[in-house]
């Protein structure tokens, strides 16, 4: 069995292209396969994929008929896989020399379900280390008992999927496939569920991913529909985290997370266009409505009081005008 598969989604990234390709290169090894998906570029990434599908030892090319977003170009990766160890990496981002062999050690030296890893963030010339948000490090751990305290930045905060490396019994038990469709936001219930689901993890002061900050074809700069996803994605990590064992002490993270979330991409509205800001609102009132009510008291009044303010008049339905239906979210077991 090959020891670790690498997979990397591109979409309309020729500018970064050959440099992710290159940091590939220079990770090359006879024991790692490299899986590299074109989500139906339009530029030309593709050719430079076709390229490198011939040159760089291990490439697997994959080219979707058409474009499915960066969950599911995950996902054609991890049905491809054949290493023992799986991690990630993003088509506009690049590798250290040297760092998947540095990643399987610690993988295979820790021997847990996953690592997660530290990353640099790279925008224009600036660098800047980003730590996960878990003190003990080199320690093999529960990842359900890193999920909490509520209050505080944890590993769940912490959802790049690539800032880390899985074990492939992860794949067999259902955990790495992320939500199909997703636009953004995908990692959110991904690393909730591992953190929730699988038994063991450690988190090791690793260095060795560079992440593009402010591409400007990236989502995160773009104010069109798929934006919205993130409300698809918490209300997943919102249902399952309800349906948990340990519901009561968890949901409180998972309310808080979200709220935040909300408040944050209203605050910044303006980059959207009019109607998808409109629906921003509407969809994050009903959101707001559908959550346990008293966790949402309790995270509304732990909050700073401009986001809760924000979020408690969102929060009341609108008054209905004549021959409206009356409003009836649906509800989130608490």
């Amino acid at each position: 069995m090959l020891q670790l598969s690498v997979i990397v989604p591109f979409y309309n990234v020729q500018d970064f292209a050959p440099e992710t390709l290159a940091s590939l290169r220079a990770n090359a090894a006879s024991d790692t396969e490299f899986i590299l998906i074109d989500d139906c570029s339009t530029d030309r990434t593709g050719e430079l994929l076709e390229q490198a599908a011939r040159d760089l030892p291990g490439a697997v090319h994959v080219r979707h008929a058409r474009n499915g977003g960066l969950a599911t170009a995950r996902n054609t990766g991890l049905d491809r896989a054949r290493g023992r160890y799986v991690t990630f990496l993003d088509g506009d981002d690049w590798l250290a020399p040297g760092y998947c062999r540095r990643l399987l050690a610690a993988a295979t030296g820790l021997d847990c379900d996953f690592v997660r890893t530290d990353h640099v963030q790279c925008a224009a010339r600036a660098r800047t280390v980003h730590r996960v948000p878990h003190g003990r490090r080199g320690v093999v751990q529960d990842p359900r008992a890193a999920i909490l305290p509520a209050t505080y930045s944890t590993s769940v905060d912490y959802a790049y999927a690539w800032a880390g490396v899985y074990h492939r019994r992860l794949l067999d038990d259902g955990l790495l496939h992320f939500p199909d469709g997703l636009r953004t936001a995908e990692d959110r219930p991904w690393i909730w569920r591992l953190h929730r689901e699988a038994r063991t993890f450690a988190v090791v002061g690793l260095l060795g991913v560079f992440y593009r900050r402010g591409v400007a074809n990236s989502l995160t700069q773009i104010g069109d529909v798929r934006q919205l996803d993130f409300l698809r994605a918490f209300d997943q990590v919102v249902t399952e985290t309800a349906a948990d064992r340990d519901a009561e002490a968890l949901l409180p993270k998972a309310v808080r997370n979200y709220c935040a979330i909300i408040a944050h991409h209203l605050k910044n509205s303006d980059r959207f266009e009019k109607p998808v800001a409109r629906r921003l609102r509407e969809r994050s009132g009903e959101a707001l409505r559908s959550m346990p009510q008293h966790v949402l008291a309790d995270a509304l009044d732990a909050m700073d009081a401009d986001r809760s303010e924000l979020l408690r008049r969102l929060h009341r339905p609108a008054v209905p005008g004549p021959g409206d239906a009356p409003h009836r979210p649906a509800k989130v077991a608490a």
